[in-house]
């Protein structure tokens, strides 16, 4: 028996930082274009149930949407025989049990916050997956304290929509002890877009989103596999098939003759990705770079600027035509000098350098906490400004204090040592 688990869908929910030209094709790199390659891949493969591990609607305003969507993906797959079972999570807590009333096909487990089973069966396998869906948006205790798991023949699977050793949560908290002592084979968990490293043998983690949808979730989505044999989990594999893709490149400027080169560099850092990226994911259509600047150099600000000059929206065509953007460039270059020689200097790159010195010390160093409330200070005004409120959800823009005072740092004294010759 083969099944396919689905993370969170988040169908309605537009990818956020493309350029310009995708941003008026948002659907083709969107949740929907997931969901369908997953229905796509659910059928090549011929498994005999589909899981939803909750959130598979954004929001209750994308009810009409999530139905087109959802309704057409459970259509295909039921034609074939093919089950179709979800549980509700935090997002989608008053939207999926109405999507589900509309389509009969579809299966939701543990409504109103009640453990039900339900059993799946071919050939001589046997499944049973148990779910649980939330009953209101915020739920602070652990659903499972309590629950008898009272097993049913075959492999046992948990389905639950959860925040997993998060402490004090509003959402479903549980712990890692909790899923183990349930007595259940494995935990197909939703609800942390970061999928875990899901194998035959440990089958119990996040499933993860299953498609990055801004910069936050870079690296491999998609649903995963699970191959049922000799009423054994026998193989767990994940489908690389978001249509949008997020990396992180680390280019080094070290030793770099120009700041025209840096160009170059950038070039071939991302045809080794791109090489990668088709052999582990060949079905992305775009990847979203947050491109990294490190390394000693003289160059780091004008290497920046050549980079800027560029068309940033379409950096490189790789293999499938796969389209490369830069979302953001990170300053995280160093100058050639030493800084603690330069430090010992009482004029301003001095003085600058002592500062960044600090920076590095661990948490307890006067200098160092003190710079940090400082820009914490400044920095949480800035975020809990109102006019960002319909912008991002609460805790998104989370200041980095170090990271941003180190940035900024370096790269106002890379600009001293540019108007002090003798010193760069």
């Amino acid at each position: 028996m083969k099944i396919l688990a689905v993370g969170d869908i988040h169908l309605g929910r537009t990818p956020s930082r493309l350029p310009s030209e995708l941003a008026e094709r948002a659907k083709e790199f969107g949740p929907a274009e997931a969901w369908r390659r997953s229905v796509d891949k659910a059928l090549e493969c011929g498994v005999r149930a589909v899981l939803l591990a909750g959130d598979v609607v954004e929001r209750e305003d994308d009810f009409f949407e999530a139905y087109r969507e959802l309704s057409s993906g459970v259509e295909r797959l039921t034609e074939k025989g093919v089950e179709v079972i979800g549980v509700a999570g935090n997002h989608d807590v008053k939207v999926l049990p109405r999507l589900a009333n509309q389509i009969p096909s579809f299966r939701l487990l543990g409504a109103g916050g009640e453990w039900q089973p339900h059993s799946i069966a071919e050939k001589d396998e046997r499944v049973c997956i148990w779910g649980w869906s939330f009953p209101q948006r915020a739920v602070t205790g652990s659903p499972l304290p309590g629950v008898p798991f009272d097993r049913k023949p075959g492999i046992n699977l948990g389905l639950l929509h959860c925040d997993r050793d998060g402490g004090s949560s509003p959402y479903a908290p549980v712990n890692t002890s909790e899923l183990n002592h349930a007595g259940l084979d494995g935990w197909l968990l939703g609800h942390i877009h970061k999928p875990d490293n899901l194998t035959a043998d440990s089958l119990s983690g996040y499933l993860g989103s299953v498609s990055g949808l801004d910069p936050g979730e870079p690296g491999q989505h998609g649903p995963w596999l699970i191959k049922v044999e000799s009423a054994r989990v026998a193989r767990v594999e994940q489908i690389p098939l978001a249509p949008l893709r997020w990396e992180t490149l680390t280019v080094d400027l070290s030793e770099l003759g120009s700041a025209v080169e840096a160009k170059d560099r950038l070039l071939t850092q991302t045809r080794w990705l791109d090489e990668s990226v088709s052999v582990s994911a060949g079905a992305s259509n775009a990847v979203g770079l947050r491109v990294v600047l490190a390394g000693r150099t003289r160059f780091g600000a004008s290497a920046r600027a050549e980079i800027d000059s560029e068309d940033r929206e379409d950096v490189y065509r790789g293999s499938g035509n796969r389209r490369y953007f830069i979302e953001t460039i990170v300053s995280d270059t160093r100058p050639e000098i030493d800084l603690g020689e330069l430090a010992r200097r009482a004029d301003p790159p001095g003085l600058l350098a002592r500062r960044l010195l600090w920076l590095e010390e661990p948490e307890g160093h006067h200098e160092r906490d003190r710079l940090v409330a400082l820009a914490r200070g400044r920095l949480e005004g800035l975020v809990n400004d109102p006019v960002w409120n319909d912008l991002h959800d609460e805790g998104a823009l989370e200041p980095n204090p170090v990271e941003r005072l180190r940035e900024a740092g370096f790269r106002a004294l890379e600009q001293l040592l540019t108007q002090t010759p003798e010193l760069g």
